[in-house]
């Protein structure tokens, strides 16, 4: 098979929305995309190897925190910047996406938007950079559709807080530098705190044996009487609204993001079709083959068009919780579809390595239910629609 081109399917000029920094933004990470995922992440899945080098190399890009000021390190960039950037990375891999939306949308946006002056300026500049790593501590092994359940308590010991408890299916923890953790305190209230690795009864353990995100690496947080310093606690963050604006944020970057996977999956299998010869004829010149990329293409571009609106509205200030969710279910989604639908047609190929589709398929099997699973997000928009929550 000839070498895969890189030119996002738009059959309805989407680009004529896109302005001509928000091209170069996108032809910037592509190519890092094509010279430095590409080559290895196949390998990568297969072992179960997560390439630290993409730490400080998604730093160099700047793709950490694009929206965060540039006074904190961050890109100074726009939402739709954020999501062409997601969706570039998860066109590699859905676990490379997941190190940029965690340390950009869960670790460096909640220190920026709940934090003090003190830990914007420690943390944010290093976080964007890649000098440092984070991690995002809101799951537990008990709680995860209801967080407000979350059994990870904070207790006031006059100079410092006492931090017990556990959080699983943490990505990025097992090598974190920092976690972004949320809390109960003796009042209920949901706290965020930021606990550093070296704090005593404080662990990492990894998560092994994974079908899914092979490339990314997953673990969990344990507190066992963790000291944690007064000055490490979030000010602005009271309430679980705290984690949820992250949430958002995250969301966001991934409903993009699964495009990138869908669009892999669908150039794989266009271009499969037009090279397999069977019956002395392309596979393409089919029905059924043209059925199922005239489909895929029709789920694209409605996504490519749904996500383009909420980045507006985003910009404006404007994007509600439940538009967030019905972009985030309606477009992973669609590429799990798309994937589906791409390995039928790549027949026995599709499962083999030498193509991206069943390593998309499994990888977007866990973006279909992290950061809220498929029916909650239905459940956040109905509620919305209604004004009453049906999960309560």
């Amino acid at each position: 098979m000839k070498q895969q081109q890189f030119d996002s399917p738009d059959y309805y000029a989407i680009d004529d929305l896109l302005s001509d920094e928000h091209k170069l933004i996108r032809q910037s990470v592509r190519e890092f995309v094509n010279q430095s995922i590409r080559p290895i992440i196949e390998k990568c899945a297969q072992e179960n190897h997560f390439p630290t080098e993409m730490i400080k190399a998604f730093g160099n890009l700047g793709v950490f925190g694009p929206t965060v000021p540039e006074t904190y390190g961050g890109g100074g960039l726009d939402y739709i910047a954020y999501g062409i950037m997601m969706q570039e990375i998860e066109r590699g891999d859905s676990g490379m996406r997941s190190l940029a939306s965690v340390q950009g949308s869960l670790v460096m946006y909640p220190i920026y938007q709940y934090g003090s002056e003190e830990q914007k300026k420690k943390y944010l500049p290093k976080l964007a950079s890649g000098e440092m790593l984070g991690c995002f501590g809101l799951t537990e092994p008990d709680h995860g559709s209801n967080p407000n359940g979350m059994a990870t308590k904070i207790t006031d010991q006059g100079d410092h807080f006492l931090l017990n408890g556990s959080k699983l299916w943490i990505t990025n923890s097992p090598l974190a530098d920092i976690a972004v953790v949320w809390a109960k305190n003796e009042a209920g209230r949901i706290k965020g705190l930021i606990v550093e690795r070296g704090m005593e009864g404080f662990s990492t353990p990894e998560i092994h044996n994974k079908w899914s995100l092979r490339a990314s690496i997953t673990g969990e947080l344990v507190f066992d009487n963790v000291k944690i310093p007064k000055a490490n606690l979030l000010p602005n963050a009271d309430g679980l609204s705290g984690p949820l604006g992250c949430l958002d944020s995250a969301r966001y970057g991934i409903a993009w993001g699964a495009l990138g996977a869908a669009i892999d999956c669908y150039e794989t299998a266009k271009q499969y079709s037009l090279e397999r010869i069977q019956f002395d004829k392309p596979i393409a010149s089919f029905q059924l083959v043209q059925k199922k990329l005239a489909e895929m293409l029709t789920e694209i571009t409605k996504g490519q068009l749904m996500v383009w609106r909420l980045g507006m509205l985003k910009n404006q200030g404007k994007a509600t919780t439940g538009m967030v969710s019905m972009a985030k279910r309606n477009n992973v989604e669609l590429a799990l579809n798309v994937a589906r639908t791409s390995r039928q047609i790549l027949g026995a190929m599709g499962i083999t390595g030498e193509y991206p589709i069943m390593r998309h398929m499994m990888n977007l099997e866990s973006v279909v239910t992290y950061e809220g699973t498929h029916d909650i997000h239905l459940l956040i928009t109905g509620n919305e629609i209604t004004g009453i929550p049906a999960f309560k």
